[in-house]
């Protein structure tokens, strides 16, 4: 196991970029063709559309609200959304209009989680609930198919610069998995754990140009980075304790954005912790990966088999 503790050197000092505070804020994602900054807040169903400053705050231009969660968002090259509902995906084009796919999860107290487009512009989501959790990935031609079914909760993901190693997040078992990918086919090897966190409970997760983790550990209310050999190298602090994604963002993409809640905050916590919630911005010395986007709408057919 993996500790966070002092000795771990700071990797700069997050400052607050937001004065909005979200419930359950998630899923940055960076437009890089656009210059966008795509996040959402999950139980609210609310997709949010912001520009980052010169002075690494996020001007928010628009709140899109979906018909139920919105649990994660990704964008193609055209400017198409696709977004993670509760049972479903919803697909909103170009000029604003929202479409429901057909259902891909059952039960009522389960919902789609974390998700990112993979190196082809397949789209790979997780779910949450009190039972066995899934990870999917939605192939191109619209087949949904079963990659993990025993995850306490599925969540952040992300990819080696070559596309070739997957690395998935178990939360409640505070590990991070990692397995081969092959970025032409969505092919994957044998699962096997890379990492497991002594406390805090690991959330969402990006990397950088070095094909290190950067891993927000709810809970800890830091921002990690993780070395390819699975060491914890550096931290970032953040005045929130459930931090919960973070993304390299702006045109050099050596802005590192994240995410933070207040759910499951109680009132003493949240006002020993008045800005959890908000965006926080911080410039780290690092650069991330130009980010995957996703393929486009595809025709959802049929749920497939692992």
């Amino acid at each position: 196991m993996s500790r966070i503790d002092a000795s771990v050197p700071a990797l700069g000092t997050a400052t607050v970029a937001t004065d909005v505070s979200h419930f359950l804020g998630e899923g940055p994602t960076w437009d890089p063709i656009r210059g966008r900054l795509l996040w959402v807040d999950i139980m609210d169903g609310l997709v949010y559309d912001g520009r980052l400053t010169d002075a690494a705050t996020v001007e928010i231009d628009e709140r899109i609200e979906f018909p139920d969660t919105a649990g994660a968002v990704a964008v193609s090259a055209a400017g198409e959304w696709v977004v993670a509902g509760t049972h479903r995906l919803y697909f909103r084009d170009t000029r604003g209009r929202i479409e429901a796919g057909e259902q891909l999860v059952d039960g009522d107290e389960r919902r789609f989680n974390d998700g990112k487009p993979d190196p082809a512009g397949r789209f790979l989501v997780g779910t949450k609930g009190p039972g066995p959790e899934e990870l999917l990935r939605v192939d191109l031609d619209g087949t949904a198919t079963v990659l993990d079914d025993d995850l306490t909760l599925s969540n952040g993901l992300a990819w080696t610069r070559d596309g070739r190693t997957l690395y998935s997040i178990d939360t409640m078992t505070r590990r991070i998995h990692v397995r081969d990918y092959d970025p032409v086919t969505g092919a994957t090897g044998a699962r096997r754990v890379f990492l497991e966190l002594a406390e805090g409970h690991p959330d969402g997760m990006t990397t950088d140009g070095e094909d290190h983790l950067w891993v927000a550990v709810w809970g800890g209310g830091c921002v990690v980075r993780i070395s390819p050999a699975g060491e914890v190298v550096g931290r970032v602090d953040v005045p929130a304790p459930h931090t919960s994604c973070p993304v390299f963002a702006g045109p050099d993409l050596d802005t590192l954005v994240i995410t933070t809640a207040i759910e499951g905050l109680s009132e003493e916590q949240r006002a020993e912790h008045p800005l959890s919630g908000r965006l926080f911005t911080v410039r780290t010395g690092h650069r991330g990966n130009a980010p995957y986007l996703w393929a486009g709408r595809p025709r959802i057919r049929a749920r497939g088999a692992r």
